[in-house]
């Protein structure tokens, strides 16, 4: 009889189909009841839909393309500052009492506000959706990476400096391998919000990407298009989010956020 940690690894390649299945005999049933095709069009529809955008080269050869390089891209520079600031103002206190406001007060400013501002300042072209993508990864990751350099246990200093290491020693032998379950926590919020801020960039002053195919489908009116685009997004996302957790699981096998043993 498979144990009970057995089951828990196989649980997603179990309930993934599942839902899904119980989600197309939603959807084939709301658009049996009546429901206008404009509006929730057949899963066929969107199917072939699906598949004619696939057989364009222009849409993994520009788009699809476009959108990647700018979630990937403002991902790497959110990942960057973040962890460098976030590891700052961990270790300086006065520092982050003092920037907390600034802090606190771009964090709650809509990020979609902003893209006007820097499709002025950067143009339509790419650098203005990195920019958008990377300050929606910046915060969570900072914001985690804080955390985690905050919970290191004094105790665990005390140690390291009766132990007479040095700081280099100290930070990696402890801080490094201790925050980084919190970095990857932020890493894993982090890329979700790259991939919105790009299409949201994309949506609001582009030409290309993703975002660009869904307002294009948008206005031609073409809901199983529309559709099939979201698919694509939402394919995208996750291959992302995937990536980032493959990593986080070869990086930091021994946490319990990997680990299923410590699951009860």
């Amino acid at each position: 009889m498979p144990s009970r940690e057995q089951l828990m690894k196989f649980l997603p390649w179990i309930s993934t189909p599942v839902l899904i299945v119980v989600i197309l005999a939603a959807w084939k049933l709301a658009v049996s009841l009546g429901v206008s095709r404009y509006t929730l069009p057949p899963p066929g529809e969107v199917w072939a839909a699906l598949l004619e955008l696939m057989r364009r080269p222009d849409v993994w050869t520009v788009h699809m393309r476009t959108t990647l390089v700018e979630a990937v891209a403002g991902f790497g520079i959110g990942l960057f500052s973040g962890v460098i600031v976030g590891a700052v103002l961990g270790r300086v206190v006065w520092l982050e009492r003092a920037v907390r406001p600034m802090v606190v007060a771009l964090q709650v400013i809509p990020k979609v506000a902003l893209v006007p501002l820097f499709v002025i300042w950067f143009g339509f072209g790419m650098t203005s959706k990195v920019i958008i993508a990377a300050i929606l990864a910046f915060f969570p990751i900072m914001l985690n990476v804080l955390l985690g350099v905050r919970s290191v246990d004094p105790g665990h200093r005390d140690v390291m400096t009766s132990l007479n290491a040095g700081r280099w020693q100290t930070f990696w032998a402890l801080e490094f391998h201790s925050t980084l379950p919190y970095v990857f926590a932020g890493m894993e919020v982090g890329i979700v919000f790259a991939v919105i801020g790009a299409i949201v960039g994309e949506y609001l002053g582009g030409n290309e990407g993703l975002g660009f195919l869904v307002v294009d489908t948008l206005n031609a009116l073409n809901a199983p298009e529309l559709y099939a685009v979201i698919v694509l997004l939402a394919v995208l996302g996750y291959l992302l989010f995937f990536a980032v957790n493959v990593a986080k699981r070869l990086m930091i096998p021994w946490h319990e956020s990997v680990s299923l043993k410590d699951i009860t």
